[in-house]
C-alpha cells in the first residue's frame, strides 16, 4: 500500500467516526473529530502502521482526587453507566463475591450507594455491565468464576435473575447500546452467549466449528450495526460474528411466554471474519466505528480495519492503521475503556500507571500519563466518564483510584 492509500485509510477512518451515530434517549449524538484535514501533508504516512509517541502532549492534565480501599481481594472490573443519562456519574465494581455501586460527586467525593454479596463465598466476579429493565430501572449483570450470571435490579436492590448456561467462568459481559436489555457474555468454555435480561432467555450461542479454540476473554457489540459483535481470546484471534440471519430468534425472545429453558436457542457456528492480529492472548477488543481496537500482552493497543470478502465468510484481510504503545502492559486481563464519544481511551498497566490516548487523531496523541507514588499495583480495568473528565481504575490490591481533569488556567 502506497502513501496515498494509507492517507485515504486514515481519512476514511475519521469520516466514519463523524458519520457514526449513537441513538440514545431519543437523541442522536454525533462523534466529534479533532483531526485537521491537512494532517497527511504534515506526516509522511507509509505502508507501516502509525505509532504514537509516548511523550505526553499535556492536552489535558489530571490529578488524583480520591483513593478507596474496597477490600483485600483484587478488583477486576469497573464501569460507568452509559445506558441511562440519569446515572452517568454512577459506576460499579466487582471483586471477590461482591458487586458495589458508587456515585462520583463534586470535589472528588465517591459515595457508596449499594453493595451486593453473592451467596457463594467462593464466587469471584470478573466482569460487570449495566443494562436496563423493561420499566427503565437500571440493572447490573455480573459474572465470574462460577459461570453464573447474576442480574441485579438496582431499583429493588434485589437479585432479579440468575442465568445458568456457561460451562465455565465468565470473563466479560457487555450490553447492546441500541437495545439495552440484550447482553453478551464471553466465557472460558470457548463460547459467547447472547441473553435477554428481561425474559431470562439465552438466545444465541456463538461456538462450534468456526468458534474460539480456547477461553474467550472479551466481547463487544458494534455501536451502530445491531447485528454485529466481535470477540477475542486465548486462541490469539479476533472473530466478528453476525446475528442478521438469526434476528428472528432475538425478536422471539421478547414475546416468549413459556419457560426460558424451552426457548429454541440457536447455535451460530461460523463467524463472518477471523483476524490474527496478535501472536498471544487477546484480552480486550472494542469497536471504533467500523474499525477495531484490540490488545494483547505486547505493550500496545492496535487499531485495525477488517476487510471482509463478501463471497467467502470468515475470510478477508486486515489493515493495521495505528498503534498506541502502553509500556509494562505485558500481563493478561488488563482492559481499556473509552468515553461515551470515543474521543479517548484509558488503559492501566502492571505498575499502576494509566495512559490516556486520543483516539481521533493521527498520529496517535498521548493526552496524559497518570502516575502516583502510591499507585503500584496492576490496574485490571479503567472506566472513563461520559465526557472523559474523570478516569477511574480498579487494582489488584483492591483499591479504586479517581483522577479528575484539571481546569485550564
Amino acid at each position: 500500500m502506497g502513501t496515498h492509500k494509507v492517507c485515504e485509510k486514515i481519512f476514511y477512518f475519521f469520516s466514519c467516526l463523524v458519520e457514526q451515530k449513537f441513538p440514545l434517549f431519543g437523541k442522536r449524538v454525533g462523534l466529534l473529530v479533532s483531526c485537521a484535514a491537512d494532517m497527511a501533508a504534515k506526516f509522511a504516512l507509509g505502508s507501516e502502521p502509525v505509532v504514537g509517541s509516548l511523550a505526553p502532549s499535556k492536552k489535558k492534565e489530571y490529578r488524583v482526587t480520591n483513593r478507596l480501599q474496597e477490600g483485600k481481594r483484587p478488583l477486576y472490573a469497573i464501569v460507568f453507566n452509559f445506558i441511562d443519562s440519569r446515572y452517568f456519574n454512577v459506576f460499579a465494581t466487582v471483586g471477590g463475591n461482591r458487586v458495589t455501586v458508587y456515585q462520583c460527586l463534586e470535589g472528588g467525593v465517591i459515595a457508596v450507594l449499594q453493595s451486593y454479596i453473592d451467596e457463594d463465598k467462593d464466587e469471584s466476579f470478573y466482569t460487570v455491565s449495566w443494562a436496563c429493565n423493561i420499566d427503565g430501572s437500571p440493572l447490573l449483570v455480573a459474572g465470574g468464576i462460577n459461570g453464573i450470571m447474576r442480574v441485579i435490579d438496582c431499583g429493588s436492590e434485589k437479585i432479579d435473575k440468575s442465568f445458568v448456561g456457561h460451562g465455565d467462568s465468565i470473563n466479560e459481559i457487555r450490553t447492546q447500546p441500541l437495545k439495552s436489555s440484550l447482553v453478551v457474555s464471553a466465557s472460558k468454555d470457548e463460547s459467547v452467549r447472547l441473553w435477554n435480561v428481561q425474559t431470562g432467555i439465552c438466545i444465541l450461542i456463538f461456538a462450534g466449528a468456526g468458534g474460539h479454540r480456547n477461553e474467550v476473554l472479551s466481547v463487544d457489540f458494534h455501536p451502530s450495526d445491531i447485528y454485529r459483535i466481535a470477540s477475542c481470546g486465548m486462541d490469539n484471534t479476533v472473530k466478528i460474528w453476525s446475528m442478521k440471519e438469526f434476528w428472528t430468534y432475538v425478536e422471539k425472545s421478547f414475546t416468549w411466554t413459556d419457560l426460558p429453558s424451552k426457548f429454541p436457542t440457536k447455535y451460530v457456528q461460523f463467524p463472518v471474519f477471523i483476524a490474527s492480529i496478535h501472536t498471544n492472548y487477546v484480552d480486550c477488543n472494542r469497536w471504533l466505528g467500523d474499525f477495531l481496537l484490540s490488545k494483547s500482552v505486547d505493550n500496545e493497543i492496535v487499531l485495525w480495519e477488517p476487510k471482509m470478502k463478501e463471497q467467502s465468510p470468515g475470510e478477508g484481510t486486515v489493515d493495521i492503521l495505528q498503534k498506541y504503545p502502553v509500556p509494562e502492559c505485558d500481563i493478561w486481563f488488563i482492559k481499556f475503556s473509552c468515553d461515551f464519544h470515543y474521543n479517548a481511551a484509558a488503559i492501566g498497566n502492571r505498575e499502576g500507571k494509566i495512559f490516556v490516548w486520543e483516539l481521533q487523531s493521527s498520529p496517535p496523541v498521548l493526552i496524559a500519563k497518570l502516575l502516583h507514588p502510591q499507585s503500584k499495583s496492576p490496574i485490571r480495568q479503567t472506566a472513563t466518564s461520559f465526557d472523559g473528565s474523570t478516569i477511574l481504575s480498579c487494582c489488584e490490591d483492591g483499591t479504586i483510584w479517581r483522577w479528575d481533569a484539571m481546569e485550564s488556567s
